[in-house]
């Protein structure tokens, strides 16, 4: 599964989104947007204002959504 998790530091949601995926087993890639202005320019793109941005084959979303996490 190709999961893909754009965070930022001291963020909440984004340590609550990645607990969960550790639950769950999920294997993810973090990419942290204070450190690469090549992935905010990115994920701007795409809409997001916010992070965690999760991107997944089935669709990427801002902020925590455990039940989206459940659904991967």
């Amino acid at each position: 599964m190709d999961v893909t998790i754009y965070t930022k530091n001291g963020c909440q949601q984004c340590k609550a989104t990645k607990r969960r995926l550790d639950r769950r087993g999920i294997a993810y890639q973090e990419i942290d947007l204070d450190t690469d202005p090549w992935a905010r320019i990115q994920v701007r793109q795409l809409g997001y204002q916010s992070a965690p941005v999760v991107d997944t084959p089935h669709g990427a979303w801002a902020g925590y959504r455990p039940t989206l996490i459940d659904r991967i």
